[in-house]
């Protein structure tokens, strides 16, 4: 069966979300996140779960059910991805829960169970999108400090350098805006026997070790911006000196010229 996490968007209004499914399918909203359920659950357990950091987690549904789901309810964020990011696994039952690369083994068929796996795939996948808008910044921005080591200058005018800091700004302010959705759920304070499962996933999707790393890059992107700003009020400072520099000329002219020459 197939089991798939969704990023569309950067978020969504759960409340929009839960008027917008609540007429086709029987649906819940809790305080992170909404539930679909199927109409008859003794015979089908389809799931999907939506997220309120723009993620949806669709458990045994098939891939053209899944996409038309995600194109009813673009009205429910103000940002839709120009290109979702998508996980996608397979996933059975088994006597115990494993995960690996592609293929989830659940151990039970609770929901509860479910839920505890959705959170990790779901943050796993927003990860993802942090991870890319940070390495493709930084890729964009390397030749900055290159440059400055080979050249001893930023070969940018001003006005160019104030634009880079404030698209480096953004990128970075857009992650740690939005890094509190990577710290542990509170669905897990009210079904604390879940918080095991949840942990697992955590562990084999690597999630702790790629925060470390993400954490490190926004602290390269840091050190990027120290730079340019370091720059922009150089050329500043710079500014100022030439133009000080070409008042006094002209006030020494002008002195020569009228004491002098008796020009003026």
């Amino acid at each position: 069966m197939r089991c798939t996490a969704y990023c569309t968007a950067s978020c969504y209004n759960l409340h929009v979300l839960f008027h917008l499914l609540k007429s086709h399918f029987p649906t819940v909203l809790s305080r992170e996140y909404v539930l679909v359920s199927p109409k008859h659950p003794e015979e089908d357990d389809r799931i999907a779960i939506f997220f309120p950091f723009g993620v949806t987690v669709f458990w045994g549904w098939e891939e053209a059910e899944e996409v038309k789901m995600l194109q009813s309810i673009v009205t429910a964020s103000p940002d839709i991805l120009p290109q979702p990011e998508i996980d996608c696994y397979n996933f059975d039952y088994g006597e115990k829960l494993q995960i690996r690369r592609d293929r989830l083994i659940l151990a039970d068929k609770h929901l509860n169970t479910k839920l505890a796996i959705s959170f990790g795939l779901a943050q796993s996948v927003k990860l993802t999108i942090f991870e890319a808008t940070i390495y493709k910044t930084i890729e964009d921005s390397k030749r900055l400090p290159q440059d400055l080591a080979t050249k001893g200058k930023i070969s940018m005018p001003r006005k160019a350098i104030a634009k880079k800091i404030g698209k480096l700004f953004l990128d970075k302010a857009s992650v740690n805006l939005h890094s509190d959705i990577l710290d542990e759920p509170d669905f897990f304070w009210e079904h604390p026997e879940t918080q095991p499962i949840y942990v697992d996933v955590l562990s084999c999707l690597d999630i702790n070790a790629r925060i470390n790393v993400l954490n490190h890059r926004l602290t390269i992107l840091g050190d990027v911006l120290e730079i340019l700003n370091d720059q922009l009020n150089h050329q500043h400072s710079s500014a100022l000196e030439w133009t000080i520099i070409c008042l006094i000329m002209l006030e020494v002219a002008v002195a020569l010229l009228k004491d002098v020459f008796n020009v003026i």
